[in-house]
């Protein structure tokens, strides 16, 4: 009954998605196909996540999400956010530090800065930095796709002088529109008194949709959402992060942060942890003269021959890892899953797999890296995939680690033009960056949920392998939005509870003015 209600539900959203496209294309593109970028309706008549993106946001109302997806599309042309490039945005803004990426809340997701105190009212530059803001959305949208953020706006010694409420007003306005499902949460920091009022107006421009994201915090509140190590020392943090530039301080796409610190290059990864990988393959080999001259194994790019092994045993390796039920439709490879590798709470969850699938027609070369490459096991982590092949890959945690939602996991896939006549190492020292697709993904862990046995007839679950139930996306995606139509109705109602008390209260204070207006009139002269 459950994969029956699951299967139920995914039909529904893919009839939604497809109805969704057939009316746009029909009331939107027929007479006015110019207001839109080329590359924006093809995506969208290709990407199913982006479509559902804007459903989920406009709670499944195909008339709600046709019309944010025209405003949008019509905003990505008239900023030419497909051609914006860092040398498009003017040098100084990058110089201030006011906007940049740096860091993880508790749960993984992103932080996107503004500090406050930078930002000057003006109108000479308020097109240029609503470009600086489209940029850094959509080169971030780009690098980890369907990923949300979460802004923090740090007020930390601001004044109303630096309250731009146009500029607000934009900010608010790329997460409502432009960007749908893209915030987890807005923070505001260390607020004034003197803006309550300012942020009194922000709220409203929220919309229901956002309104319960909208967080308020103190200093000492601040730690609730983020952890110390992403909090500069002014917030009570120990967060060592100077902004500067060039260049781009995209931390984590380059130099990504793991639990003991920077991941260091593959040359040093070689020479500073091959005692510990040589270690790992005497433990996995029973040929003593294999484990009397060990080869070294690089955990974040294996060589081919331990690719070749592996496929011996496939079955056997994949056997207990958690499959994916999302894909990215990439270039070269698709990805399975999508955003996030799943990894149970018990100790026989502890495997997930990726599958990459070759959608061209030549070979095409792909290796895998984590910023927490101490704590997981890749294989096969670096080789090649035939064209129309498929590859599964398994992601397993090592000894006692857990998975967390900080931990990332980088693709790399690049077309191989002389099959055959290439090494590996040799072939990725030498192949462009922009011949190479890059796919990020997160690591999410699954709490055991029991859902009361008079839900289980309603809500379609997930039971693979006897493990604990886990409710459905879909059925997730279509509670929330119930919760959110409740949450609106229960504030109507406590508007009205407030506004009703107002009046009961002016009632009583106009019958006593009157009783001890009528009382003085009664007195003696």
């Amino acid at each position: 009954m459950a994969e029956v209600g699951q299967y139920e539900g995914e039909q529904d959203i893919e009839k939604k998605i497809e109805e969704t496209r057939q009316r746009f294309k029909n009331e939107f593109l027929q007479d006015s196909a110019e207001k839109y970028d080329s590359r924006d309706v093809e995506r969208l008549q290709r990407d199913d996540a982006l479509v559902e993106g804007y459903l989920t946001w406009r709670l499944f109302v195909v008339e709600d999400a046709l019309k944010m997806i025209d405003e949008s599309l019509q905003w990505r042309k008239e900023f030419g956010l497909n051609d914006l490039t860092e040398s498009s945005i003017p040098k100084w803004m990058f110089e201030t530090g006011a906007v940049f990426l740096h860091g993880y809340d508790k749960e993984g997701n992103k932080l996107f800065w503004f500090r406050v105190k930078l930002h000057v009212k003006d109108a000479k530059t308020i097109l240029d930095k609503k470009k600086y803001i489209a940029f850094w959305l959509e080169r971030y949208a780009k690098k980890e796709p369907g990923m949300p953020l979460t802004v923090v706006f740090d007020m930390a010694e601001s004044g109303l002088s630096n309250i731009d409420m146009e500029f607000v007003k934009y900010v608010i306005n790329c997460f409502k529109v432009y960007y749908p499902k893209f915030l987890a949460k807005m923070i505001i920091v260390d607020m004034p008194w003197i803006m309550n009022a300012a942020w009194k107006i922000v709220k409203s421009w929220l919309g229901p949709e956002a309104i319960s994201k909208l967080k308020f915090a103190s200093k000492s509140e601040i730690q609730t959402f983020i952890d110390p190590e992403y909090l500069p020392p002014h917030m009570g943090g120990t967060d060592p992060f100077k902004y500067s530039y060039p260049p781009l301080p995209d931390d984590d796409f380059q130099t990504p942060i793991g639990d003991n610190g920077p991941i260091v290059s593959e040359d040093e990864t070689e020479s500073k942890e091959g005692e510990m990988e040589i270690k790992d393959a005497l433990e996995s080999s029973f040929n003593s003269e294999v484990a009397a001259k060990p080869k070294k194994v690089n955990f974040l790019e294996d060589s081919l021959r331990a690719e070749d092994n592996d496929k011996v045993d496939t079955n056997a390796r994949t056997r207990g890892a958690r499959k994916p039920q999302t894909t990215f439709k990439g270039p070269l490879l698709d990805v399975s899953p999508a955003e996030e590798l799943s990894f149970g709470s018990g100790e026989t969850e502890k495997k997930t797999l990726i599958i990459l699938s070759n959608v061209t027609k030549n070979q095409v070369a792909f290796k895998v890296r984590t910023t927490a490459p101490e704590k997981y096991r890749v294989k096969p982590s670096s080789s090649h995939c035939e064209p129309g092949a498929s590859i599964d890959i398994v992601v397993s945690l090592h000894g006692g680690s857990q998975a967390s939602p900080q931990d990332r996991f980088l693709v790399m896939a690049a077309e191989m033009d002389n099959a055959g006549s290439q090494e590996l190492a040799q072939f990725w020292k030498e192949v462009p960056k922009a011949k190479v697709m890059e796919h990020r993904l997160r690591c999410h862990v699954l709490e055991s949920v029991k859902p009361p046995v008079s839900l289980l007839r309603d809500s379609p679950v997930e039971t693979g392998g006897g493990g604990p139930q886990e409710l459905n996306t879909a059925q997730l995606m279509r509670m929330m939005a119930c919760n959110s139509r409740l949450e609106q109705k229960l504030n109507t109602c406590l508007w009205l509870q407030k506004v009703l008390t107002l009046l009961v209260l002016v009632l009583v204070a106009l019958n006593l003015l009157c009783l001890f207006l009528l009382g003085t009139s009664q007195q003696p002269s």
